[in-house]
């Protein structure tokens, strides 16, 4: 009975401790906290301060949508920050109060230490103290008691100049802190402000498009049409590349590429490199996540994303994210271009591309440049669709590229 009782005791511990040990340090929600006003940054001139010629509610209310989640995400890290802030004052304050007890014991004792040893000054006292010793040893024995008093004396000294030391660091550590508390409480507010100012246009546009909802229902469901249709193209395309790699070596139909031992290891070392593969863009933003995600208006209306949609600034290049090969390259519709290159067995596609550098069969490295990214002239975004699979298996692609 007692076994059980404690068995349960370790567990409850146990459960206690991991939420504990899944927070995160203050250095990391500074870091996360940088990272996100960044963020807001990215959102201001990649969505903001682009050259629109036409407004268009529901790409307005997209990005209204994106500021106001990267804020509120801003502002709950803002929270949590000054949080731990709090926590490492407490410490601190504690730290300090019992820093200038141990200090304050230390310069009473050290006083009186010099008070005694002020009584016993002179020379005179010091020599008689060792005449009137009985023997030899006992003479050896206060002169070795005199030096470790001194030793001793100095010692305290010392110590009063340590702990005074540590007791000013401590101070100034902790009026550092209060002061960084008090910015981030109001970095805070600003934040909280210019949301409630981001919500009031959120309602206006929602209002917008509730009234002309037959038209932009249209214009949803033509551009969700236009998205499938490429998808379509790119998976027939993955299958018929499959198959035709497959018969030339002879193998019976299969749903992934038979690879050959050098495109089997490029493949283990594009597993390894999971999480770690660098962004098919210089710099952007992530406008839209991979999977099926609820439409910000329409109930019932859902938006499946087969990859992610970056956005980026105008002219830049949609860069490989590993060594590869070009399979395929295909013309959509406008004119708008992907490329599918092929890492051993896994396939990362690159969409809505205004031109090409390279060809079908090219090698291409890491980092290399693809093609231009084509940019909207409604909208004036230039966006790339990023999709990632193993064989026909779609990947969420923000697993595997390096987190921004």
């Amino acid at each position: 009975m007692l076994y059980k009782h404690r068995y349960i005791s370790f567990l409850l511990l146990l459960f206690l401790a991991i939420p504990l040990s899944a927070q995160k340090t203050r250095k990391q929600l500074e870091a996360d906290r940088k990272r996100l006003q960044k963020d807001i940054k990215k959102v201001n001139k990649l969505l903001f301060d682009t050259q629109k010629k036409e407004k268009n509610a529901l790409e307005d209310l997209k990005d209204i949508n994106q500021k106001i989640d990267v804020r509120e995400r801003l502002i709950n890290t803002i929270n949590l920050e000054a949080k731990a802030l709090s926590n490492e004052i407490d410490v601190n304050e504690k730290e300090i109060k019992k820093l200038e007890e141990k200090l304050t014991k230390i310069k009473k004792d050290y006083a009186e230490m010099i008070y005694k040893s002020y009584k016993s000054r002179s020379r005179q006292n010091r020599t008689l103290f060792l005449l009137s010793s009985k023997n030899f040893y006992q003479a050896y024995k206060r002169v070795k008691y005199m030096n470790q008093y001194a030793a001793f004396r100095k010692k305290q000294g010392e110590e009063v100049v340590v702990q005074t030391k540590l007791v000013e660091q401590l101070n100034d550590s902790l009026m550092f802190q209060r002061q960084l508390k008090d910015t981030l409480l109001a970095s805070q507010e600003d934040e909280k402000l210019k949301i409630e100012t981001d919500k009031k246009d959120q309602e206006k546009l929602i209002s917008q498009i509730k009234k002309r909802e037959r038209k932009y229902k249209r214009e949803l469901k033509k551009k969700q049409n236009e998205e499938k249709k490429i998808a379509d193209r790119i998976d027939k395309l993955i299958r018929d590349a499959i198959a035709k790699a497959n018969a030339k070596k002879g193998v019976k139909a299969s749903k992934g590429f038979a690879l050959t031992p050098e495109a089997k290891a490029l493949a283990t070392r594009f597993e390894q490199n999971k999480g770690k593969l660098p962004w098919p863009v210089e710099s952007g933003l992530i406008t839209r996540r991979f999977g099926r995600q609820p439409h910000p208006v329409y109930k019932g209306n859902y938006i499946n994303s087969t990859g992610i949609h970056i956005t980026t600034e105008k002219g830049t290049n949609a860069e490989s994210i590993f060594n590869g090969e070009v399979l395929a390259i295909q013309v959509q519709s406008e004119g708008k271009k992907s490329i599918l290159v092929r890492h051993g067995n896994y396939i990362s596609v690159y969409n809505n591309l205004e031109n090409v550098y390279v060809e079908t069969g090219d090698k291409v490295k890491t980092g290399q440049a693809l093609g231009k990214i084509f940019t909207d002239r409604i909208t004036g975004k230039t966006k790339l669709i990023f999709v990632l699979s193993k064989n026909t298996t779609r990947l969420n692609p923000t697993s595997w590229i390096l987190r921004r």
